[in-house]
């Protein structure tokens, strides 16, 4: 018996690089997977059915059950249709996994406007898009009397949360606002019983490979020891969000080799000024300037 036997997930970017290896254990826990990828280059450009379908054919292989799809999900026809073709095929969702992402890295003073939108039209309309469609197929479930118990894991970044990248003003931009849907999908669509997580992950995909100065970093061990930076080392998380009696919601978690930790957002550090009138210039620039305490 796996942990997911029963459960129809789409798994969006699943071609390659942590979505793949999602589907992979996915598959091996006994969800039947939607393989979603248009199969572009890491900056979004081009298009190959070769990667999904490579994917899917791993999965019959090892005796699990996988469609293949190929819809841009950063567009909001081929988000439906991602939706309405895994309902035509195995019958409902049960599992979304917004993983689909791009990297079109470059510092402010030179990014274009495409190299901006880009990156917010595949994460950030991306993750919308497909949640989007995929709340219409949950609400009409619940509404017609279904106990529903679907589960959300969107793809945020330590770049955005945890780090200020330079050079990804855009990518971490979206990945920031990646965290935040996800706790504002959460308060709401828990009354149509479905829940929404988020992983930030650090591992070597094509994305992290691309980032100058990280390869060498990132390289496996030539000792054999555990590699930390190993993709599959993410989809436990992901698989456990997945399951039907998972009762975390709202969350978002960093994961990296053997860790997982919980994040939490902007929260209050310190009081500037706390008066009974409006502040002065001269009374802001006194506090601010003043040494933070220890």
């Amino acid at each position: 018996m796996g942990e997911l036997d029963g459960r129809v997930a789409v798994i969006t970017g699943a071609g390659r690089g942590l979505g793949r290896e999602h589907a992979l254990l996915f598959a091996n826990e006994g969800a039947r997977v939607v393989v979603n990828d248009l199969g572009g280059g890491h900056d979004g450009r081009g298009a190959d059915a070769g990667p999904a379908a490579e994917v899917a054919v791993e999965i019959r292989r090892s005796g699990g059950e996988a469609a293949v799809d190929t819809h841009d999900v950063s567009t909001w026809d081929g988000a439906r249709q991602l939706i309405a073709d895994a309902v035509e095929t195995f019958g409902r969702v049960d599992v979304l996994v917004n993983n689909a992402g791009i990297l079109r890295d470059c510092f402010l003073s030179s990014m274009s406007e495409e190299e901006w939108d880009a990156i917010m039209r595949v994460h950030l309309k991306g993750h919308f898009a497909v949640l989007r469609h995929a709340v219409d197929h949950w609400r009409e479930r619940s509404k017609g009397g279904e106990q529903v118990r679907a589960s959300v894991v969107n793809t945020a970044s330590p770049s955005g949360l945890l780090l200020a990248n330079p050079g990804q003003a855009n990518y971490g931009a979206a990945k920031a606002a990646i965290a935040t849907l996800t706790q504002v999908a959460a308060r709401e669509l828990g009354r149509y019983g479905v829940r929404v997580n988020a992983i930030a992950p650090a591992a070597r995909t094509r994305l992290t490979l691309a980032t100058p100065g990280l390869g060498d970093a990132l390289a496996p061990p030539t000792d054999g020891s555990f590699d930390q930076w190993d993709p599959a080392n993410v989809s436990p998380l992901v698989a456990y969000l997945a399951t039907e009696d998972a009762a975390v919601t709202g969350e978002v978690f960093l994961v990296q080799g053997g860790r997982v930790q919980r994040l939490e957002g902007w929260r209050v550090a310190d009081e500037i000024v706390n008066a009974a009138e409006r502040p002065t210039v001269a009374a802001l620039r006194e506090r601010l300037t003043q040494p933070v305490a220890a």
